[in-house]
């Protein structure tokens, strides 16, 4: 069956004024911060305007609010967000958020759904997802998880530390993930919980100073230290939690994709418009063969992740097995954003180096994408597994 790329017209008209709304209200925010996190009235303020432009949360369901996007369809609208560092934050489809709703609404409760998806989506606060961990823990292996999650009367305990676990600092409310049965290296025994940012037991230790600084919140170290939480805070059932990580995983891998897309587009504008002025060596610097290799390039590299990242959503779409075209989406279109922003810098000389345009500040977040969500090394390794697993058929 052939893949349906162009999306409906209503999508078409969404994601058209979700550019317009980026361009005109978000950008001049984001070049007056120099792409680092807004504070948390700017974000309000943001999502306010997104709110009456009509573009606010559009992959959460009509019922939360939202447009209720599937996943071929946010590929559109996402990216346009993603024209700016704080697009997708205007939108309320920023990391960990929109994997967090995404995660809740297939998951939680209806009273889980009415205490954390309904805030949440409406953007009355943040939220986190703790499940990495200092080494020896959970990272690229999730199977390493060490903190762990005993009974006690009336719910559970929670101890153990979690780092990168982005957005902690200010959020409402944290989905930890912890180990219920088994020991660390085993591929099951996993359980999630819902935590409230006011438990005692749950404290932000440290920010984590990192290349990227544009994500409200930041990467922080989180202790969890004999906390405790009700039975009905487990979401979805006990030892289930790295079935359900799988519901997050895939889609925010591909959402991650679209988003950083955007900005490569961004990358790639600022460039093309700097080599059509620039004059240098008796021509404009567009009109060199060097540069033009660059530009398309850049080109060829925008196109193929695009490809990449709407088959693997329409594979999710349809409920079909994804991880192996998520995996190859989320590898090629990590390194794809950073060729992009890297040669757009390259083009457009001092001035990318310098403060005057954003390029730099691109740089330095898309870089940790080949690292977040799985290391591409990671993901090549699973990406092999598979093939050479069929072939043994």
């Amino acid at each position: 069956m052939a893949v349906e790329l162009d999306p409906p017209p209503s999508v078409a008209e969404l994601a058209e004024r979700t550019a317009t709304f980026v361009r005109d209200v978000v950008v001049p925010v984001e070049e007056r911060s120099g792409g680092v996190a807004p504070d948390d009235a700017v974000r309000r303020d943001l999502q306010a305007a997104a709110r009456a432009a009509g573009v606010f949360a559009p992959h959460v369901s009509a019922e939360f609010g939202g447009h209720g996007l599937d996943m071929r369809d946010r590929a559109v609208v996402f990216e346009e967000a993603g024209w700016s560092l704080f697009g997708p934050l205007a939108c309320n489809i920023a990391a960990p958020d929109e994997g967090n709703m995404h995660l809740l609404e297939a998951v939680a409760t209806a009273e889980q759904k009415e205490r954390y998806l309904r805030p949440l989506a409406a953007g009355d606060l943040r939220s986190c997802f703790a499940m990495t961990e200092p080494a020896p823990g959970a990272g690229s292996d999730p199977a390493a998880l060490i903190t762990r999650a005993e009974r006690v009367p009336g719910g559970w305990r929670i101890d153990g530390r979690k780092w990168f676990t982005t957005g902690a600092d200010g959020a409402g409310f944290a989905i930890c993930m912890a180990r219920t049965s088994g020991a660390p290296g085993d591929r099951g025994g996993a359980t999630m919980f819902l935590v409230d940012a006011a438990n005692p037991g749950m404290r932000v230790l440290r920010h984590i100073e990192t290349l990227d600084e544009s994500l409200s919140g930041g990467h922080a170290e989180v202790a969890f230290d004999d906390c405790r939480v009700r039975a009905d805070d487990v979401l979805g059932a006990v030892d289930e939690g790295y079935r359900y990580a799988q519901v997050r995983l895939d889609p925010a891998r591909l959402t991650h994709c679209m988003r950083w897309l955007g900005l490569a587009r961004r990358a790639q504008h600022i460039a093309v418009r700097r080599a059509a002025e620039r004059e240098l060596f008796g021509s404009t610097l567009a009109d060199l063969g060097m540069a033009q290799a660059m530009i398309a390039d850049n080109e060829i590299d925008i196109a193929a992740s695009r490809g990449l990242i709407r088959q693997a959503c329409w594979e999710l779409d349809r409920g079909q097995p994804a991880a192996q075209s998520a995996a190859m989406a989320k590898v090629f279109t990590a390194e794809a954003v950073w060729r992009v922003v890297d040669r757009s810098l390259q083009l457009c000389g001092a001035l990318g180096v310098s403060g005057d345009v954003l390029l730099g500040r691109f740089l330095r977040e898309v870089r940790p994408f080949r690292i977040y969500d799985g290391p591409s090394e990671t993901h090549r390794w699973a990406i092999a597994k598979r093939v050479v697993k069929a072939a043994r058929r």
